[in-house]
């Protein structure tokens, strides 16, 4: 018998607010977090939308803003997100051995990854060309040694590590939008094998900043639908034309079940299975026939011992893209079959936007209050049916349901799958 795993503590901040209640209250209401693009400016790029963090410093965590200035927006975000969840877990008093609790991060780039480059090669340039005699003379005088080392991937674990005295597996990775679904996934494996008892995971990310944007406007990934930024991320709609760009963190804490019951944990849900496949395919575009999305969404089913009519809700990968919202509607039809019209499927992206590597884990824990709530979260912005896309979204309104088996979809650029079924925790 494999060891069980549940979830005890979650956090989050995010375009729909700064901590998971009033997340979750915004969007069972239904609203977008969507809006003109104010962290740099975007007036002359084919996207001038986002879905930014308002009003939110690493003070409102008990952080020191000075100790903190030459960390990444990301890292800011992950150790605010992280001090909620194990607040919210009480987990730090029931830790004997630091060996045992892990950090396990899908993280991505903060948007000083940018200013750090570009300030770098604006001095390296001569004339137009690049000057490595100049680059060592004057592109090195503008180099912030602490800000070029938190450019590394794996700073955010290594911070919540030290602030949390975790002193067991510490791991990040940057699967693109599947990274913290994966961490999520491979945390719970690290538990159910015995490495450790305890594990903070989750994900952090922010890509508004010129680069980000650029790159994405270069794949046309994101939606152009500058005049009502609300109405821009149309998840499944058949006006859609891309996603909008969030940022943000999500955290969970992850226990094995009798280390949680031996201190009275409060238990939102158990983490049940977990599919990870990959591809095989361009590493921009999903293949047609959604095989990597079908074969992790079955594995994730599998592994938790369930049949899919018996999966009540799916919190879909939904980006607004033409191509993902087609296939993924192919790949829930294929794995649910004739059961696939009952089952509620709805994408948050549609109010909060994309999150990256924040995605998966912001969206499981969506899956959890629905489960907890019984309440399904809407679909916004869906008013034209696409007849391949044919499944039930929850267009524009929450819904109640009982919710015992929900399934989070997140799909990565690279052809990364993961999917997560969560359930309702049963003594």
């Amino acid at each position: 018998m494999r060891r069980r795993v549940v979830v005890t503590g979650i956090g989050m901040i995010n375009p729909m607010g700064h901590d998971v209640a009033t997340v979750w209250k915004g969007l069972q209401e239904g609203r977008s977090g969507v809006g003109y693009t104010t962290l740099f400016d975007a007036s002359r790029f084919p996207t001038k939308i986002s879905a930014e963090v308002k009003d939110w410093d690493v003070s409102q965590a008990g952080e020191s803003a000075d100790a903190w200035k030459n960390r990444g927006r990301h890292t800011k975000f992950a150790i605010g997100a992280a001090h909620q969840a194990m607040a919210d877990s009480g987990v730090a008093d029931g830790i004997d051995d630091p060996v045992r609790f892990g950090v396990y991060m899908g993280s991505g780039e903060g948007n000083q990854d940018f200013l750090s480059f570009s300030r770098m090669m604006t001095a390296a340039m001569a004339e137009g060309q690049y000057d490595a005699a100049r680059f060592i003379a004057e592109g090195l005088k503008v180099l912030n040694p602490q800000a070029e080392l938190e450019q590394e991937p794996n700073m955010p674990a290594a911070h919540l590590a030290a602030r949390f005295n975790a002193q067991g597996p510490n791991f990040n990775c940057l699967t693109a939008c599947a990274a913290s679904s994966q961490a999520v996934g491979e945390a719970t494996e690290m538990i159910r094998r015995d490495d450790a008892d305890v594990m903070l995971a989750g994900g952090t990310h922010s890509m508004i900043h010129p680069f980000g944007v650029t790159g994405f406007n270069l794949l046309t990934a994101l939606s152009t639908n500058n005049d009502e930024p609300e109405a821009a991320s149309r998840p499944f709609d058949r006006t859609r034309d891309g996603f909008v760009l969030g940022e943000g963190s999500a955290m969970v804490v992850l226990e094995e079940l009798e280390h949680a019951r031996q201190r009275g944990a409060t238990i939102y849900g158990e983490i049940l299975g977990y599919g990870t496949t990959a591809d095989a395919f361009r590493i921009t575009d999903i293949p047609p026939d959604g095989h990597g999305g079908i074969a992790s969404m079955r594995m994730s089913i599998a592994d938790a011992g369930l049949q899919p009519e018996q999966i009540q809700y799916v919190n879909a990968h939904g980006t607004s893209t033409t191509v993902n919202d087609k296939v993924e509607t192919l790949a829930c039809r294929t794995v649910f079959g004739e059961h696939a019209p009952q089952v509620p499927v709805s994408s948050t992206k549609s109010m909060m936007g994309h999150l990256i590597a924040a995605a998966g884990v912001t969206e499981m824990i969506v899956c959890l209050m629905a489960i907890r709530d019984s309440v399904l979260p809407p679909t916004i912005n869906y008013h034209h049916p696409d007849p391949l896309c044919d499944l039930d979204y929850v267009p524009n309104e929450a819904r109640q349901a009982d919710v015992q088996y929900a399934l989070n979809n997140s799909f990565g650029f690279g052809g990364q799958n993961v999917t997560l079924c969560l359930g309702r925790f049963r003594g």
